[in-house]
């Protein structure tokens, strides 16, 4: 985990940024934001995020809102560009064997896909589905999402125990071809850096749109 973080004002809201590793905190965000660093995997972004907002509540210095954000793969999605999330769901849980739908974690009274706060209007949308696994060729047709990724729905559920709604923004790195190698990852890394970059900046300007005060009308 990053020792360093900082909440982001967003006009005069405030959000922790979330992100796995560093190789995706790219020069453009590092001018607006400094994440949450929490390392791959729902693991540790559960683990990572826990800790943050449990530091954060003990401050009194909850966010207003927690941002996920970093790539995703898709075989369906433009490479490249950034779509915020609708929902996402688990896709590692399967406990169809003993009577429960894929995707849904026995007695946990939660839906096999989560909703997630709505970023600025007139944006792309897309369902995530987050997991332990690298997605790769076929892997991807078993998966009733849009875009994969490896933090989102742990860091979903961590926020919810503090009542603190997420959005979710993914940039898209990967999918059309197997991966082969490292550098099918991070080769579209800089683009997308600068895409959730953009996206970060619609947004806190939605937010002060949606939060200035009304005009005085006049005498």
């Amino acid at each position: 985990m990053s020792g360093t973080f900082e909440l982001t004002p967003f006009g005069p809201l405030t959000a922790l940024c979330v992100m796995a590793a560093e190789i995706e905190y790219g020069p453009a965000l590092k001018a607006r934001i400094k994440p949450l660093i929490t390392g791959l995997g729902p693991v540790e972004a559960a683990v990572q995020t826990t800790a943050a907002l449990s530091a954060l509540e003990r401050e009194g210095r909850l966010p207003d809102v927690v941002i996920s954000l970093g790539s995703a793969g898709s075989q369906t999605l433009e490479h490249g560009r950034v779509y915020w999330v609708d929902e996402v769901s688990y896709r590692d849980m399967d406990a169809s064997p003993l009577g429960f739908p894929p995707g849904v974690t026995p007695y946990l009274d939660q839906p096999a896909s989560l909703t997630l706060a709505s970023g600025p209007a007139g944006q792309p949308y897309a369902r995530l589905a987050t997991g332990a696994s690298i997605v790769t060729g076929e892997a991807y047709d078993a998966i009733d999402a849009d875009m994969v990724d490896m933090e989102t729905y742990a860091v979903v559920r961590a926020a919810a125990k503090f009542d603190v709604p997420v959005l979710g923004l993914r940039g898209i790195s990967d999918g059309k071809a197997d991966l082969t190698g490292l550098s099918d990852w991070t080769d579209t890394l800089s683009v997308i850096d600068e895409g959730l970059a953009e996206a970060l900046d619609l947004l806190k300007a939605e937010f002060e749109r949606l939060t200035a005060p009304l005009p005085e009308e006049a005498p």
